[in-house]
């Protein structure tokens, strides 16, 4: 996708990369794939149409179309899209849904990619065939998506995004809906798969790369098997860069939300994996960024503490800058001040103006990458002057990484213990979540002690917590593994099982001036 043909109304910041970006550079990247390693080997092994047109499994016209277009002339075939356009997707339409032979699928895949990446504006002979036959443009393909061999499913779903992308007709909503839930189920399961790859290697005593390639190519005289499949990640390039192509058109980005797509790209970047990976998944959470709605959502999935995660520890510069073009937009895209207040907060938070600190003092070939520092430093800044104690906890509980900052002082309770009922007790919900899912001690043991001085500086919060769920969760705590788990869990307890705390300092009072009193008093008797 040229900037030229980026969508109407999309952010001028977009067209900007997106032409320093073209598609051709990235192609290049691709062109080391697995599926492009493959595609090459794939154009080598001809098909012999004439045995399926005399077996009758193809028509006629399919078998006079299909050899005259299956040729090394790239002028032939044009002159023959041009005379007819009809027959081109009839032909190949009907080709997918009647070969089953996967060595044939295959070639058939790889002709259709080839003829659309040659001209991008022949995505529209699929749609003029399905509006004149009253036929889905989709079907065909989606239905590619459920077979065993990795090849096919995943040179279907790069056909369909150029399809989605290219074209002038949107996709469809349900046929959109179940064809970002398999990007994104696909990206989870090949995430997993390299992740037990891995755990696996440990298992024997030895270190398995993040990047797992098994390479194979098959001559012209080798057959294929039937029951080849390729393991680990290797598609997992291929799959983000379909999401890549589809998050760019504004209506795919919530879509692709709506199917929890967000919460996928995160959860595979809060583990292991190669660089370039790293660069496109979090390149699709650029681009959702330029929606308002969006870039103001985002950091409820967390996307910051990741992010500056991945940033302290990056070495390439390409990842460096698509993060920090992302934390840029989630700045200025946001319409409501106030988010962009919380983002900027959740950054400091995360030690982002330390690292920025460190960044400016390199020099880098691309300009956008020192303006973004200078703008993020400015800001970072800025929000760290204006930063309450309070506005420091809140961010701090949000992001989920809980430590014994400064905010974790009795005086802090004092004078802030009733602002967490506010927002319908947002930040305990997240307090007592985190009592529930965390496997960290230190959060563990910070939360136990935020709650129980909630409840001892806020005359109702035994009772709010006891109805949040927090009181049993703590009393678990009691027998957890961790000693400064337990000792906080303890002393959280002991404060929710005061009633009064205000009656019991009185009477603590009442305690001490007695006992002064009596040491005081003169001592009456005889001698």
């Amino acid at each position: 996708m040229s900037a030229s043909q980026v969508p109407a109304g999309a952010d001028p910041k977009i067209k900007e990369m997106i032409t320093s970006l073209d598609d051709d550079k990235i192609d290049m990247v691709a062109a080391t794939s697995v599926l492009q390693q493959q595609a090459t080997d794939i154009r080598t092994q001809r098909v012999n149409w004439q045995s399926y047109f005399q077996s009758q499994m193809i028509s006629q016209e399919d078998h006079k179309f299909i050899v005259a277009f299956d040729v090394p002339d790239s002028a032939a075939r044009e002159e023959l899209l041009r005379t007819d356009r009809n027959q081109c997707a009839r032909t190949f339409l009907n080709l997918l849904g009647h070969v089953s032979k996967d060595q044939t699928l295959q070639y058939i895949l790889v002709l259709i990619d080839d003829m659309l990446q040659e001209d991008r504006s022949r995505v529209e002979i699929f749609h003029e065939y399905a509006n004149k036959s009253r036929e889905s443009v989709w079907g065909p393909f989606l239905n590619l998506l459920n077979r065993q061999d990795g090849f096919i499913t995943n040179m279907t779903a790069r056909i369909i995004a150029k399809i989605a992308c290219w074209a002038q007709t949107p996709m469809e909503r349900s046929d959109l809906h179940f064809y970002l839930t398999w990007l994104k189920d696909q990206l989870k399961m090949q995430y997993d798969a390299l992740e037990e790859a891995q755990i696996h290697a440990k298992s024997f005593g030895g270190e398995q790369p993040t990047e797992t390639y098994t390479e194979v190519s098959f001559s012209i005289d080798e057959q294929r098997p039937s029951n080849y499949q390729l393991t680990n990640n290797e598609y997992i390039q291929s799959v983000a860069r379909c999401l890549q192509m589809m998050l760019r058109i504004d209506e795919y980005r919530f879509a692709f939300v709506s199917v929890d797509g967000i919460s996928t790209l995160l959860s595979v970047l809060s583990g292991r994996v190669n660089f370039q990976v790293q660069y496109q998944l979090i390149f699709c959470l650029w681009v959702l960024t330029f929606n308002p709605l969006l870039a103001e959502k985002m950091n409820k999935f967390n996307v910051i503490p990741i992010l500056a995660d991945i940033l302290s520890d990056s070495v390439k510069e390409k990842v460096t800058r698509i993060i920090l073009a992302v934390f840029r937009n989630l700045i200025e895209k946001p319409e409501d001040g106030q988010v962009s207040k919380e983002h900027c907060i959740a950054m400091v938070q995360c030690k982002v103006l330390k690292h920025l600190t460190i960044l400016e003092q390199r020099k880098y070939d691309d300009e956008d990458v020192t303006g973004d520092v200078e703008f993020l430093t400015e800001k970072l800044q800025s929000s760290v002057q204006d930063l309450s104690s309070f506005d420091e906890y809140a961010t701090e509980v949000k992001s989920g990484r809980l430590e014994w900052s400064p905010v974790h002082k009795s005086k802090f309770w004092r004078e802030n213990a009733q602002r967490l009922n506010e927002k319908n007790y947002e930040l305990l919900r997240i307090l007592i979540h985190l009592l529930e899912t965390s496997k960290d001690p230190l959060v563990l043991s910070v939360a136990s002690f935020d709650i129980g001085e909630y409840v001892r500086h806020y005359p109702r919060g035994k009772h709010v917590i006891e109805q949040l769920g927090g009181k049993q969760l703590v009393m678990q705590l009691l027998a957890h593994e961790d000693p400064n788990v337990r000792y906080e869990a303890l002393l959280a307890v002991q404060k929710l099982m005061v009633h009064n705390w205000e009656y019991l300092g009185r009477q603590l009072e009442k305690e001490q001036s007695g006992d002064s009193k009596t040491t005081t008093a003169p001592i009456s008797g005889k001698a």
